[in-house]
C-alpha cells in the first residue's frame, strides 16, 4: 500500500472520528475542539488531492477565523453558563434511521462507482498563479474587499462597546 494511501485513511479515521465525537459529546466546548479536528482532517485531505489553495483556505477561515471565534465565544462567556451547558440528544430514532439510510447509500454508491485515480500533471500547486492573478488583474476588487471587512470588523467592535457604555 503506498504512503498517500495510509495518510487518506489516517486522515479519514481522523475526521470521521472526531466528527462522531462532537456529534455525541455532551459538553459543548470538547464538541467545538473536536470540530477543530474534523476540518483539519478535511484539510489534509484537501492536500492529498493536490487542492493546497483550498486546503489553506480550510485552515485559515474555518479552523483559523470561525472555530477560534466559536470558542472564544464559549469561553468568554460567563462561567456559570458554560459550566451547566449540556447537549441534549432528541428524536434518536428518526435521526439514526436517517443516517443508516444515507450510509446505505453512500456504501452503495461508493462500492458500484469505478473509481480512477487521476494525478495532476502540473504539481507545483496554484498558489502562485492565484497569487499573481490577485496581485495583478484582480488587486482591485481583493483591496475592496479587504476595506469591506475591515470596515465590517470596526462596525460590529462600534456596536459591541457601545452596548456595553450605556448605563
Amino acid at each position: 500500500m503506498e504512503l498517500s494511501a495510509i495518510l487518506f485513511y489516517v486522515f479519514t479515521l481522523l475526521t470521521l472520528g472526531s466528527a462522531a465525537y462532537m456529534v455525541f459529546s455532551k459538553n459543548i466546548v470538547n464538541a467545538a475542539f473536536a470540530l477543530i479536528f474534523s476540518l483539519s482532517g478535511v484539510a489534509a485531505l484537501y492536500v492529498l488531492l493536490y487542492a493546497d489553495f483550498i486546503a489553506a483556505t480550510q485552515i485559515l477561515v474555518y479552523v483559523g477565523g470561525i472555530l477560534i471565534l466559536i470558542l472564544f465565544g464559549i469561553m468568554l462567556t460567563t462561567l456559570d453558563f458554560t459550566e451547566n451547558l449540556k447537549t441534549v440528544t432528541v428524536n434518536m430514532l428518526p435521526a439514526s434511521l436517517l443516517s443508516g439510510a444515507v450510509a446505505v447509500l453512500l456504501l452503495y454508491v461508493f462500492l458500484s462507482a469505478e473509481w480512477t485515480t487521476i494525478v495532476p500533471a502540473d504539481r507545483d500547486g496554484t498558489m502562485y498563479d492565484l497569487g499573481m492573478m490577485l496581485m495583478n488583474e484582480y488587486l482591485l476588487p481583493f483591496q475592496i474587499a479587504g476595506v469591506l471587512l475591515l470596515v465590517a470588523i470596526i462596525g460590529a467592535l462600534l456596536m459591541s462597546t457601545r452596548h456595553k457604555n450605556e448605563p
